[in-house]
């Protein structure tokens, strides 16, 4: 055997046989729409949707009009109006969050951050409005539930330490940090169309958790599989958008 047939021989990287499984697996490709166009309807992207309906042939499985109308409440919780968000939920169904004290105080809680951030950065540093707002709305659910009533304690002690920042707990930085909105608001779009009869979840959220634990039971029970199996999520540039100019990061169905 020649030397140069040798180099390229040992440059050929050797396939797994596990990969090569899953290169035989050929999924339909109506299937692949279905997945989707439940996620594009499921986390609210009304343009993307429609384009893609348009260009796979198939219908929107949600009116346009409800899609957008969860936008909406998303994009107000992402930027902090909470009292529109909650305003906009009523209007839709006000039985949502009448049937779902946790998320109704889980909003309630992110108002009183937003009033806590005003109270503190202004000049005069009047705490009085998230006093007022704390014992009127969050207190009374709070004393019926021991759950609540760390949390608003928690919340509550942010008017101590506000606004240096730099000093404060972990567990008090969670609550400044735009996680907090957007769990919030991924929790909201779930009671929505829990409400409106459809799907709670995006089923490609479910399938990757799926696929995350079979992974795990695969290790763990010593079968011969590759040392990394990426999903292919993790480049910004797979986002999908829409003309409202939200992004949904493909990677955020990771495992939340």
């Amino acid at each position: 055997m020649s030397s140069s047939t040798v180099s390229v021989s040992a440059a050929t990287p050797t396939r797994h046989p596990f990969q090569r499984k899953i290169d035989d697996v050929k999924p339909s490709k109506t299937d692949i729409n279905f997945v989707i166009m439940d996620y594009l309807v499921s986390e609210g992207y009304p343009r993307a949707a429609e384009k893609f309906a348009k260009e796979a042939n198939i219908q929107l499985p949600l009116e346009e009009e409800s899609i957008q109308c969860r936008v909406e409440i998303r994009q107000a919780i992402h930027v902090g109006d909470i009292d529109t968000a909650i305003t906009k939920i009523n209007d839709l169904n006000p039985q949502i969050l009448d049937t779902d004290p946790a998320l109704h105080f889980a909003l309630l809680r992110l108002q009183l951050i937003e009033l806590i951030r005003a109270c503190t950065s202004s000049a005069t540093s009047d705490i009085t409005p998230a006093l007022n707002f704390a014992s009127s709305q969050l207190a009374p659910r709070a004393a019926t539930n021991l759950d609540f009533l760390k949390d608003l304690e928690l919340t509550m002690s942010l008017l101590i330490f506000l606004p240096a920042t730099s000093t404060l707990q972990k567990e008090l930085t969670d609550l400044l940090d735009p996680c907090l909105r957007r769990n919030v608001a991924s929790k909201v779009n779930e009671a929505i169309l829990t409400s409106m009869g459809a799907r709670g979840e995006a089923r490609m959220r479910s399938l990757v958790r799926l696929r995350h634990w079979a992974e795990s039971k695969a290790r763990a029970a010593g079968k011969d599989i590759p040392p990394a199996l990426p999903l292919g999520l993790q480049d910004a540039d797979e986002r999908p958008s829409d003309s409202n100019g939200n992004n949904g990061a493909a990677a955020d169905i990771m495992v939340q």
